[in-house]
């Protein structure tokens, strides 16, 4: 009976749960880069914080790209892998407007505005947890979309 069960194919929920937890290895790796690049850019060499935010998504969507149609989702048939690219890249782009938004709001819109909580918080402190929440928003708006769009069904 064991022997069966380890030759079992995933379907359902499992295969949702293993799928989840691919797609969350693969986020981790992006994140290091972009969390990496942002941080080398911004902290290290003054790179203004918006700026430094683009660098980081851009060079972690060609890593997610790669490993995302290699490790989590089943390319679809019916497009070229051009278009699949396209597709791929204009998500993520919706997704670096998610998070330059929420950086936006965190730097401009809270942590300057707040005379408490600037004095009480370095900038990069500040910054490296705004772009921790704006990754994490943007973590789960890529899954979904990604799944919608890039999946075959």
């Amino acid at each position: 009976m064991r022997e069966q069960s380890r030759n079992y194919a995933p379907t359902g929920k499992n295969k949702l749960l293993q799928q989840i937890i691919r797609f969350g290895f693969v986020g981790v790796l992006s994140f290091v880069v972009d969390f990496g690049v942002y941080n080398i850019l911004c902290n290290l060499l003054g790179v203004h914080y918006l700026i430094a935010g683009v660098a980081g998504f851009v060079i972690s969507v060609i890593v997610n790209y790669l490993l995302s149609m290699k490790f989590v989702f089943e390319g679809r048939d019916d497009i070229s892998k051009a278009r699949e690219f396209i597709t791929f890249v204009f998500l993520s782009v919706v997704g670096l407007g998610v998070n330059e938004l929420v950086l936006f709001i965190s730097i401009d819109g809270i942590y300057h505005h707040w005379t408490w909580l600037s004095s009480w918080l370095a900038i990069g402190w500040a910054n490296a947890i705004a772009k921790l929440g704006a990754t994490a928003i943007v973590m789960v708006y890529n899954f979904i979309t990604r799944k919608i769009f890039l999946e075959k069904h």
